[in-house]
C-alpha cells in the first residue's frame, strides 16, 4: 500500500494550509474577493442594448380605427414627425407612414400605418412597425404586403421583426436575432422546434 505524500497529508488534515487556519483563510477571502470582483466588472465588455420591453409606447388609438396620422398611434406630446409613406397594397396610392423622431432609439423608430378609407371617409389606423429600416414583402396588388422590419442592437446584431396583415391591422409574427456579416449577408439564430 503506497504511504500518502506529506504534501496529501497537510491537505487532509488542513495542516499547514488556509484551511487548518480560519484566520488567515479569512483575510486571504477578503483580500481576493473585491480584487476578482473589480477585474471582472471593470474590463467586461457591456453588451448593446436592445428595446427595453417593460417601456415599450402603446398607441392611442386601436387597430382599425379612424384615425388622425399627425397625432395619432405612437406619438409624444410634442412629436416631431418622420414620413415615409409607403404604397403597401399595390393600389397606385401610397400608405401614410409617419414615426416620432422624438421617440426613436437612434435610427430604431416605431412607425405608425394609416390606410385611406373611401367609405368612411376618414385614415384607419393599421399598427405599428419597430425599426430602423422598413423592406415591404411580396403580396398580390390590392393586399397589403407583409413587412419585415430590421431594429439595430448595436454593432453588428440586428433584430428581425415580420409582420403581417390580419384581422385588419399588421400583427408581429416573428422576431430573429441576427448578426451582419462583413459581406453584408444577415445570420439568424435557428428558433428551437415547438413542442405541445
Amino acid at each position: 500500500m503506497a504511504h500518502p505524500s506529506s504534501l496529501d497529508h497537510k491537505v487532509a488534515t488542513g495542516v499547514g494550509t488556509a484551511a487548518g487556519r480560519p484566520d488567515l483563510a479569512r483575510r486571504t477571502l477578503a483580500i481576493a474577493l473585491p480584487i476578482v470582483v473589480a477585474a471582472c466588472t471593470s474590463h467586461a465588455a457591456k453588451a448593446p442594448r436592445g428595446p427595453d420591453v417593460s417601456r415599450l409606447p402603446t398607441p392611442k388609438v386601436s387597430v382599425g380605427q379612424c384615425a388622425e396620422p399627425e397625432r395619432d398611434g405612437v406619438m409624444s406630446a410634442s412629436p416631431q414627425r418622420q414620413r415615409n409613406d409607403t404604397d403597401l397594397d399595390r393600389d397606385g396610392a401610397p400608405e401614410t407612414v409617419v414615426a416620432d423622431r422624438a421617440l426613436c432609439e437612434g435610427d430604431n423608430c416605431h412607425w405608425n400605418v394609416f390606410a385611406r378609407d373611401g367609405a368612411a371617409g376618414c385614415e384607419r389606423f393599421l399598427g405599428t412597425l419597430a425599426g430602423a429600416t422598413l423592406e415591404r414583402g411580396a403580396a398580390p396588388d390590392g393586399q397589403f404586403a407583409p413587412v419585415r422590419s430590421y431594429w439595430r442592437l448595436g454593432g453588428d446584431r440586428l433584430l428581425i421583426h415580420a409582420y403581417e396583415f390580419q384581422r385588419g391591422g399588421y400583427q408581429l409574427v416573428d422576431v430573429m436575432v441576427c448578426r451582419r456579416s462583413g459581406d453584408d449577408r444577415i445570420a439568424c439564430m435557428e428558433p428551437e422546434p415547438r413542442t405541445r
